[in-house]
């Protein structure tokens, strides 16, 4: 980085304490010419030679006084426990309007010494905590680049000026990394859990393994997990001694917690109870994928310097062989919840290891349920019976899915116990009161974010009381949500449907062994009944197979067989829509798997033409529209879609996102307030945005099958958790679509 790129915004800042964090924010402040001078101070003269001899600051000093004259910004950089004494000092100074900071770990001490070294919390200090650092230390380890792409933790109070705290979020920014504001106490149990816990129990057992002679023997046959675990009681003592001193009311809490699940684990071991360590150690397990999978996204961040993962589509293309595309996800959901209500043992095969459905799977391994994998799509399921679910330790995290927010909110909605159902910044977005107002009509007590949105708190130990409920739109989801909390709902629940959708939901029941009556467009479940554990083999998901349908109907000269596929009525609108535009699809090996239709699906190349949809197809087709405008983008003639309001709620406005894009490749589009209009004719090539939708990204990227140039296809990451190998199975039959940058 060169040396004054940026405008400076602060005249001088002042950092106290030349250690690897503080000479690293110097370093990298000066780089970034958001500074005129930085000035250092430090208690170690040869520390202060070499800052400025590295160019990590313009000047030192050694005097307080001196150093903080006419000062805009002074980080205090210094070991816990001399917090005090630095803040007695600067309180005695003419700071004048100079922001304070600071990088503790422990920030509720911070504040406390800063309270008493000046009479109240100055308004313009700002508590901080980078999480960063590195093998090396002291001034010498100084790094301009060491905050980059790692969290920064503000933590202002209420006092705190905000232009004070938004001049500290923007040089933290400016050095690259991500920032985030947090109260001080929920800062200090974050860190307890996460950082100092580790760090006790490390040199705890390190300690307790080395004082005693006889278990000497482990070190000398210890493997490397052992090592790894241990790793870390090779930090500073001094440091962390200073730490669980400052920290020590959260980390007693944190102990407190930890002690206790010990005590469990010792029970469990105790009295030979496999289940219980099953559970503890699949939880742990998957949760810490989870967390491997965080930190990896992370690190290819950092090396990638973007968020934005990019699809380069070539054009042309012939299409051949024999795939079978990822298990049908709105089947994987519904396998978790059933067989984990069911009585006995469920075994599930060819589940979908997408991220939505792990959701539905961790939310309720959150719930006490213990379950095995999945491993190559096998999942092994210890169900608890319709009333054996545990309160979850805190909110279930859904990630983006829709789909596992809102049957859940039916399942729980009469537990006996509160829960509260979030996901990322998409879902939040999405509306719920399409479930939370049936469901509150039966006698649930639900809370919602503005609007019906994200968070949902469901409050348990509601009698719930079962009804006719006629939907207003047509919703797979909505009528699965109630039907589940029919499961525990007083009488019979009818859910009486607009339009047929997917009935994925009724036909599991029934392979658990729960009445289901359908009477024409009506459902009925009664409460009383129970679930049987059963074997469950997830058939690959038509939405999934639709790119390859109308990718094999578009690209010239080609032939493809996708296997397994469910072709379940409710979900073979697609089908429908493509032959009627003239697609050549054919249905081969038909067969029944688990109360599921499945069909081999042999598509050729086709002309298509351009149609009206049947508004009665277009609930059956609603998830897989975004690449079906492609298909009506390359036929002849015009297509108008009406009645798909419902795409314009999904994880994006589909509708709007896929209507740019087209417009964007040259096409004749024409949004709707309910659907769209398409003349068909040449696709040419250029950028188009998915806006985080896979279904968006995988859709342009089987319209550059018929386009005349390239298409760059911005924010594709969301692809690899819904689809995980989207781009090899693209690749294997001759759609030229691959990352970026990688071959």
């Amino acid at each position: 980085m060169a040396a004054h790129q940026r405008t400076p915004i602060i005249e001088r800042l002042v950092v106290v304490g030349l250690g690897l964090i503080g000479g690293s924010f110097a370093k990298g402040v000066r780089e970034s010419g958001l500074c005129r001078e930085v000035v250092g101070i430090d208690l170690d003269p040869e520390s202060r030679r070499l800052a400025v001899e590295l160019g990590v600051v313009d000047r030192c000093e050694a005097e307080l006084a001196a150093a903080c004259q006419g000062a805009s910004v002074i980080q205090l950089a210094v070991p816990i426990l001399a917090m005090e004494k630095l803040l007695r000092e600067l309180a005695k100074l003419d700071l004048g309007d100079a922001v304070l900071t600071d990088v503790g770990s422990a920030k509720g001490n911070v504040v406390r010494a800063a309270r008493l070294a000046f009479d109240g919390v100055p308004v313009r200090f700002v508590p901080g905590h980078p999480i960063a650092g590195s093998e090396q230390s002291g001034v010498e380890a100084s790094n301009a680049e060491l905050f980059r792409r790692h969290k920064v933790i503000l933590t202002p109070l209420d006092e705190t000026d905000p232009s004070a705290l938004q001049l500290v979020d923007a040089l933290w920014r400016a050095l690259g990394a991500d920032v985030e504001h947090m109260a001080v106490e929920h800062h200090d149990e974050v860190l307890a859990a996460t950082s100092h816990l580790p760090h006790l129990l490390a040199f705890g057992l390190v300690d307790s393994l080395a004082k005693r002679s006889e278990n000497l023997e482990i070190f000398r046959y210890a493997a490397g997990g052992f090592r790894d675990f241990t790793r870390i009681a090779g930090s500073d003592p001094v440091m962390w001694h200073d730490i669980f001193l400052a920290n020590r009311e959260a980390v007693l809490r944190t102990l407190d917690t930890f002690r206790s699940d010990l005590d469990a684990l010792r029970d469990a071991v105790d009295a030979g109870d496999g289940h219980q360590l099953l559970g503890v150690f699949t939880r742990a397990r998957v949760a810490r994928e989870h967390f491997g999978k965080i930190l990896a996204r992370r690190a290819y961040v950092d090396a990638a310097n973007t968020s934005d993962l990019i699809f380069l589509a070539k054009p042309g293309g012939r299409l051949s062989g024999r795939i079978r595309v990822p298990g049908d996800k709105s089947i994987s959901h519904r396998s978790i919840m059933l067989g984990s209500l069911a009585e006995g043992t469920t075994e599930v095969e060819g589940f979908l290891e997408g991220e939505d459905a792990l959701a539905t799977l961790q939310a309720f391994r959150d719930m006490g349920v213990v379950i095995e994998g999945p491993h190559h799509g096998r999942v092994t399921i210890h169900g608890v019976g319709l009333h054996g679910l545990k309160a979850p330790p805190g909110p279930i995290y859904l990630g983006n899915s829709g789909t596992s927010m809102r049957l859940l909110a039916g399942l729980l909605a009469a537990q006996p116990f509160d829960v509260t159902l979030t996901g990322d910044a998409s879902l939040s977005k999405r509306p719920m009161n399409r479930v939370a107002k049936p469901l509150r009509e039966m006698g649930a007590l639900i809370d919602t974010a503005a609007e019906g949105r994200p968070p949902m708190t469901i409050h348990g130990g509601r009698r719930l009381g079962g009804m006719a409920y006629e939907m207003p739109m047509a919703s797979a989801q909505v009528k699965s949500c109630l039907l589940l909390a029919g499961l525990y709902a007083a009488g019979s629940t009818t859910v009486i449907e607009p339009a047929p959708t997917r009935d994925h939901t009724e036909r599991m029941l029934r392979g658990f062994g729960y009445p289901v009556t359908v009477d024409g467009n009506k459902v009925t479940v009664e409460s009383g009944h129970k679930l049987t554990a059963a074997h469950i083999e997830v058939p690959a998901d038509i939405s999934s197979a639709a790119f390859f349908l109308v990718a094999g109907s578009i690209a010239e000269d080609s032939e493809l067989v996708l296997e397994h596929v469910g072709v379940n009525p409710t979900r073979t609108g697609v089908i429908d829509i493509l032959r009627l535009m003239g697609a050549d699809i054919t249905l081969e090996n038909q067969r029944e798997v688990g109360g599921e239709p499945v069909a081999d699906l042999r598509v050729r190349s086709a002309k298509l033409k351009g149609i009206d949809i049947p508004e009665d197809l277009v609930p059956l087709a609603i998830d897989e529209f975004p690449v079906l405008f492609v298909a009506a983008a390359i036929a002849e003639g015009r297509t108008v879609l009406r009645g798909a309001e419902e795409l314009r709620v999904k994880e994006s406005d589909r509708i709007q996102v896929m209507a740019d894009g087209l417009l964007a490749l040259g096409a004749k589009v024409e949004p709707t307030p309910d659907g769209i209009i398409i003349d068909g004719g040449t696709l040419g090539g250029g950028d188009v945005h998915s806006h985080g939708d896979h279904r968006i990204a995988m859709s342009f990227s089987v319209a550059s099958l018929r386009a005349t140039a390239p298409i760059r296809i911005h924010d594709c990451a969301n692809v690899a958790t819904s689809f995980p190998n989207f781009l090899g199975l693209a690749g294997q039959v001759g759609i030229r679509v691959a990352q970026e940058g990688k071959s």
